[in-house]
């Protein structure tokens, strides 16, 4: 089959969706399909075309689209839709994968494609709606105040009139897959989809070839390991060494800096965590306009030697920093799925996170623990929990890597999307 995939984010934009297209895509492709990507354009690309990974069987196309607040997805929405009708017209398409929210198309324009092309399977990875609030309820635990950022204003202001677009795909696409049970509910309550409404559930898969376990009976793994610990606090041998019973506990959290993601819940928890862990180390990774408030809380919490906030790093290094953490803390107010919870796992490292939303679907005691959201003293309890149980962290670590393994991998993923193409 040739599949058209239309999506916001493709490499160099490493999101969580470009990289969930970027692998779905490869997937498929070692499956024997082929793969046109439709994607918005970007700078850096059309600067260096070397920068866009290449995938046999895989062909990438960049549209123009404004780089305006939420309308941008109206915009990349309306030259996608061009482009898919100009690559039909030498390359006939079989299935057309849209990957929503950030791409606008009105029931007509689905309807448009449904006739002259081909099915359109609609990926649902969370709503606008969802985000607002999920905004709104990390403003209430006291996280940094949401007008900060651009973005995330624009989504509060403007979530509900682009929540119009949501609807259409609902009703007009020949069938959506939700990202999580928790985004199939989201969907089905806010938008009313018709009696004859197909939506499916696949949870995404994560690449379990970057993200394994530490191997310490590995010279040059350990010394990778080694490198990455020195870089943060003051590790013990047993650190240094990849052994879970350290008194030098590093803890791992990875996300962009805004409000939604509860770093500031985060941080309010570290007192108590270094009360019982007093050398205990906190690694926060990511960008976004909350930087500066984040160090400025931990320092005015008297913790500031205690965390270190990294703006970003290539992508095996943070591979590295996942397998190398004893612990990593998600406590995001809202996902549509969440994969960061998945990375730490295929990394065989345990994870706290909330017991909120889709989270739970994929994380249980078997291989980490769930904090009631919002609560940090509930957040420190859990973390403290794991940390005094070396030998339980490191059965947590071998269960989370079988269970993506057994139930989280991009060929998985691959199978069921070919299915839905087909059907």
């Amino acid at each position: 089959m040739h599949i058209a995939m239309l999506s916001g984010e493709y490499p160099p934009r490493w999101g969580g969706m470009g990289s969930t297209v970027f692998h779905l895509a490869g997937a498929l492709t070692r499956m024997g399909h082929s793969v046109t990507v439709i994607t918005r354009r970007d700078k850096k690309a059309m600067r260096n075309p070397k920068s866009i990974p290449s995938q046999e069987g895989v062909e990438v196309l960049q549209v123009r689209w404004a780089p305006l607040p939420m309308a941008f997805t109206v915009s990349y929405g309306r030259w996608a839709l061009r482009e898919l009708l100009r690559v039909h017209s030498r390359n006939p398409v079989d299935a057309v994968h849209i990957h929503a929210p950030m791409i606008s198309w009105t029931e007509k324009k689905y309807r448009k494609v449904r006739s002259q092309v081909g099915p359109v399977v609609t990926s649902l990875h969370g709503s606008w709606l969802g985000e607002r609030d999920g905004m709104v309820l990390a403003a209430k635990h006291g996280e940094a105040a949401t007008w900060k950022n651009p973005n995330d204003l624009a989504i509060l202001l403007t979530g509900r009139y682009y929540a119009r677009y949501e609807r259409a795909a609902v009703r007009a696409s020949t069938v959506c897959v939700a990202n999580s049970q928790a985004t199939k509910k989201d969907f089905l309550n806010r938008y009313n989809p018709p009696d004859d409404w197909r939506c499916e559930v696949v949870r995404w898969g994560v690449d379990t070839d970057m993200f394994v376990p530490l191997n310490r009976d590995h010279e040059e793994s350990l010394f990778a390991h080694e490198k990455m610990r020195e870089r943060y606090g003051n590790p013990d041998e047993a650190a240094l060494s990849g052994l879970p019973d350290t008194r030098t506990p590093l803890i791992l959290a990875v996300g962009r800096l805004v409000a939604r993601k509860g770093f500031s819940t985060l941080l309010r928890s570290m007192p108590a965590v270094l009360a019982a862990n007093r050398d205990a180390h906190l690694v926060i990774v990511g960008r976004g306009h909350m930087r500066r408030t984040l160090l400025k809380q931990a320092k005015s919490l008297g913790i500031g030697n205690s965390v270190t906030i990294e703006s970003g790093m290539p992508f095996d290094k943070l591979a590295q920093l996942f397998r190398s953490a004893d612990l990593v803390a998600y406590p995001s107010y809202y996902e549509g799925q969440g994969l960061i919870p998945l990375e730490a796992m295929a990394s065989g490292t345990p994870v706290v996170t909330v017991n909120d939303g889709p989270l739970p679907e994929m994380v249980d005691d078997e291989v980490g623990a769930l904090f009631e959201l919002g609560n940090d003293d509930s957040l420190s309890g859990k973390i403290n929990e794991l940390l005094s149980d070396p030998e339980r962290r490191e059965k947590m670590g071998r269960a989370g890597r079988h269970r993506v393994l057994e139930d989280y991998t991009y060929i998985q993923n691959a199978e069921r999307y070919a299915g839905f193409y087909a059907s």
